[in-house]
């Protein structure tokens, strides 16, 4: 019987300040690592931030400037998945010889994503996962993932898969990764 060691992180991110929120990540890394932990995980879009309480100006049929200007501030601090911030994440997951699984707010073109990224220790962006149905108001802040991105890939710690959030009350994406073989099911959540 193989056993694993898998720490869950339950913090929040510094909102609009992607640095000090890696600051803050390398941080759980590097206590994760020294406790012995093959794989760390964080919340959803824990690199980028959850907007809890904001709406971005958002009223049905009408956006404020106020709230193009914040949504525009938000945007500017998510990440890609060839970028120097996710570049610093791989280098963590090497440097440190672990599986990083952490939430990012990912953009791709004009497009913002609620999306799960998986590093291995070889410091490689392995995968990633988009969230596939945002929940109410995210609708308005992140783009529709699709079936393309619900990995399930080996790991250290076995087979690993997430679905982020509302996505565990999904019966048919949960069928998905059971169908896939996951081992280790990963929930990342803002809650």
């Amino acid at each position: 019987k193989m056993s694993a060691r898998v720490a869950v992180v339950q913090a929040g991110t510094v909102l609009y300040d992607t640095p000090a929120t890696l600051d803050l990540l390398e941080r759980y890394v590097i206590d994760a690592a020294a406790g012995g932990a093959q794989l760390v995980l964080f919340p959803e879009a824990f690199v980028g931030g959850y907007p809890k309480e904001l709406d971005f100006g958002v009223v049905l049929g009408l956006r404020t400037l106020e709230g193009r200007a914040e949504f525009a501030r938000y945007a500017a601090v998510a990440i890609t998945q060839t970028g120097e911030e996710s570049a610093r994440i791989a280098s963590l997951a090497k440097e440190h010889n672990i599986w990083i699984v952490t939430g990012v707010v990912e953009r791709e073109a004009s497009t913002l994503y609620c999306s799960v990224f998986f590093y291995s220790p070889a410091g490689r962006l392995e995968t990633t996962h988009r969230k596939l149905q945002p929940t109410a108001l995210e609708r308005v802040v992140w783009g529709q993932g699709d079936g393309s991105t619900m990995p399930v890939i080996q790991s250290s710690v076995g087979k690993i898969g997430a679905a982020i959030c509302w996505e565990n009350y999904m019966p048919l994406y949960r069928v998905a990764l059971y169908g896939k073989g996951v081992e280790v099911y990963l929930a990342p959540t803002v809650d």
